[in-house]
């Protein structure tokens, strides 16, 4: 049932997202209103999906937060990208950034949907698993790669609306798009918020390392990749606070950021051996 909803739901972010790119060329008000209308009922839809795949691990007899396996962690990402979406739209108004966001979450389950290396039924925990870490890891973990997400969404809207302001060119479409500013002060809020989200994560992936292999680090691939993508946003951060390091640039290494934040990921999972390919089932 979990994974029929989680079917639809991934046709529901497509339309959200056609609907966003419509507002984006037309700017009429009520497709705005139409497209966050579909986004949240994708989402609403997506969470009573996920309990109820929850609910039915423990009817199975392996109870445990569905989030366990490549499948389970698709979903997830997919559903905290339009979280941290809504939260932003709501907070300011900016629908415009939908058609640059919505396309993630998308993909997110389109993959978890179709991919042959994606097992979508639901599977004990490997003992490596079998940790009170688990919930505390992944949440924490994918919240900041969904602000990172959201983040390279708002580059991507900055680098297009800064390269209109600077040729002082006209046009219905990027005329419409935020100031160039606001954009730029978005991306440091969003990172602002998703590398403290990964600073806690990879603190608690390296106590449930210690857990369950008896150290807290061991230069696995997809802890190595994860302290790249720390460096990353903390370069940012540092940047922009003490030199006020702002523009294309930035803009260019939120998107840098959130590319090693895909393969940290996905390609370590799926390219790569080591103690987290169990991930990939």
């Amino acid at each position: 049932m979990n994974t029929y909803i989680f079917s639809i739901v991934t046709f529901v972010y497509l339309a959200a997202m056609v609907v966003y790119v419509a507002y984006l060329a037309f700017r009429k008000p009520i497709i705005a209103r139409v497209a966050t209308v579909i986004v949240t009922a994708g989402w609403l839809a997506q969470t009573v999906a996920i309990g109820l795949r929850w609910y039915e691990s423990y009817q199975l007899g392996i109870g445990h937060a569905p989030m366990s396996n490549l499948y389970e962690s698709l979903v997830f990402f997919s559903w905290t990208i339009i979280l941290l979406y809504l939260f932003i739209q709501h907070k300011y108004k900016i629908n415009i950034l939908g058609a640059f966001v919505t396309p993630f979450a998308f993909l997110g389950m389109a993959y978890a949907s179709i991919s042959p290396n994606v097992n979508e039924t639901i599977q004990p925990l490997v003992p490596a698993l079998q940790s009170n870490w688990l919930i505390s890891h992944v949440v924490t973990c994918f919240l900041g790669y969904a602000a990172f997400a959201v983040s390279c969404g708002v580059s991507c809207t900055y680098i297009l609306k800064k390269r209109y302001e600077d040729r002082q060119a006209t046009g219905r479409v990027l005329g419409a798009f935020p100031p160039s500013v606001v954009l730029d002060d978005l991306i440091y809020k969003t990172i602002a918020i998703g590398f403290p989200l990964l600073t806690i994560g990879i603190v608690t992936g390296a106590a449930w390392a210690n857990y369950a292999w008896g150290t807290y680090w061991s230069w696995d691939p997809k802890e190595t990749w994860s302290l790249i993508t720390w460096f990353i946003y903390a370069a940012f951060l540092h940047a922009r606070v003490t030199r006020g390091w702002r523009g294309v640039k930035a803009a260019v290494l939120s998107i840098v950021g959130f590319v090693a934040v895909i393969f940290t990921y996905l390609g370590v999972n799926l390219l790569l051996s080591g103690l987290h390919s169990y991930g990939g089932g």
